[in-house]
């Protein structure tokens, strides 16, 4: 079964719920025109027997109750639906004067009438409901006489019962009516949405520039667009990444591969001696160390690319693993007669111990690498307006500016036949940036006037421990 549209589920409720306010209505104004048509009458009523009373204190006795006393008459004619009948209380139940259906105005007197003025809803015998008021009133000589005044509510009754029937026999019309116009409306309300759906069935893997139109939506359906162009502009960069590093990591693995084939190959066409095959080995151990580091880089830039609740992060003294780090790469650093310079504030960072000497070792071995011998590496922690920095520097041939925004990118090289020659990865600035991404930190390079290389390392949140550190020189 074909399960309802949104339009249709909407339009509905809303049919239903507008059907449920007019019904309610439409009761609520029976009732009101039925309470107002009978208060009208009870108030007719009233004014009529105040002048009956008045008119009847004139007439000086009761032989002028008749149907010659004008100012008695004049006071219903005109009303159809008004009947008047006066007794002499202490005679019999014939009325002294008959004004309208003497049928009504004789089986009026069953009715006990009194000093004040009381009312009576009844049915005569044709079932026509009627509306009466019975009062005692005195003559100008003192005699009593009972006024019993009568109104027909027949056309009352008529008027709700034609209204009652109206609105039964209009009802299921309006209702048809509301819903489609329910439905009509939430359906062009919802018209945005099948602009998404032809969006949306146009996005794959190979085309993600498409975009929804925000333009003269509704403000709801603007933030939902919005947010689904951020989203999709996002997915759009993350594939574009991954194709470009899937690009360059076949790029960077198709070289070695094709080195360790063709000396195997070449030292397979003819016997060799067992120089000539440990030469070869060693060759292909080469190229394989450079494969194995390449592949645990990657494995590690997959680790740091982990949410941050998946790491453990403690205080770190800065100064203390820049120590450390510096211990490790000392030796290499006397083979090109490399001095290493700690200077700086002793802070401490919330973070992770072993990613922090990950990412200061990368720096630290590209700066030595760099560095012309017998020159100083720099590395140095100092507080910033945004926090703490850890800066490694050091003198060279400096980087031209236009590759400063991509030299953070996988496998990107600003001398790619010499990063290739000393075995790098191409990974290693990488690392550092998503080390510092997950510390909520930043990475940074500057190059001064005299082509000194600076890489800054921004840590946020400085602790308050922050005392001075002479300069150390390790040779």
């Amino acid at each position: 079964m074909r399960p309802f549209s949104l339009a249709a589920k909407l339009g509905l409720k809303v049919g239903l719920m507008s059907a449920g306010l007019l019904l309610l209505f439409a009761t609520f104004g029976y009732l009101m025109v039925g309470q107002a048509l009978e208060r009208n009458a009870r108030t007719d009523l009233e004014v009529k027997m105040e002048g009956m009373a008045h008119n009847l204190s004139t007439i000086s006795d009761i032989s002028g109750v008749n149907a010659d006393a004008h100012q008695l008459v004049d006071l219903v004619m005109g009303h159809n639906n008004l009947y008047v009948s006066i007794f002499d209380s202490t005679t019999s139940r014939q009325p002294l004067l008959s004004i309208g259906s003497k049928q009504v105005n004789l089986e009026v007197r069953k009715f006990n009438a009194g000093a004040t003025a009381q009312e009576h809803e009844w049915r005569d015998t044709q079932g026509r409901p009627l509306l009466s008021t019975s009062r005692v009133m005195r003559l100008d000589d003192g005699t009593e006489v009972s006024v019993y005044m009568t109104m027909d509510q027949s056309s009352n009754e008529a008027l709700l019962d034609a209204l009652l029937t109206w609105a039964l026999m209009m009802s299921p019309v309006i209702l048809l009516l509301i819903l489609a116009i329910g439905w009509w409306t939430v359906r062009r309300g919802l018209l945005p949405l099948t602009k998404f759906l032809k969006v949306a069935s146009k996005i794959s893997t190979e085309s993600l520039e498409h975009r929804l139109p925000a333009d003269g939506m509704p403000a709801e359906l603007k933030e939902l667009a919005d947010g689904i162009n951020i989203m999709l502009a996002r997915l759009d960069d993350g594939v574009q990444q991954l194709s470009q590093f899937s690009d360059d990591l076949a790029h960077e693995l198709r070289a070695p591969l094709s080195n360790l084939m063709g000396k195997a190959q070449v030292a397979l066409t003819r016997e060799r001696s067992l120089s000539e095959y440990r030469e070869v080995l060693e060759s292909c151990t080469e190229e394989l160390d450079r494969m194995s580091r390449m592949v645990s880089d990657m494995l590690f830039l997959a680790q740091v690319s982990h949410p941050a609740s998946m790491v453990e992060f403690e205080t770190v003294s800065l100064v203390d693993e820049i120590q450390r780090v510096c211990d490790l790469f000392s030796i290499s650093a006397e083979d090109g007669e490399i001095q290493l310079q700690i200077s700086g504030s002793d802070d401490a960072v919330r973070g992770n111990r072993l990613m922090i000497q990950r990412a200061v070792s990368n720096l630290l071995s590209n700066a030595i690498r760099y560095c012309p011998r017998g020159r100083t590496v720099y590395v140095k922690v100092h507080r910033s307006a945004n926090g703490t920095t850890l800066s490694v520097g050091n003198p060279g041939r400096g980087i031209a500016k236009e590759h400063h925004a991509h030299l953070f990118e996988r496998f990107y090289r600003v001398d790619k036949s010499r990063a290739r020659s000393e075995g790098g990865t191409g990974l290693g600035l990488a690392i550092v940036q998503s080390i510092m991404s997950l510390h909520q930190g930043s990475a940074g390079v500057e190059v001064t006037d005299e082509n000194f290389t600076w890489f800054h390392l921004n840590f946020p949140q400085p602790q308050l421990n922050h005392s001075t550190m002479s300069a150390a020189s390790i040779a």
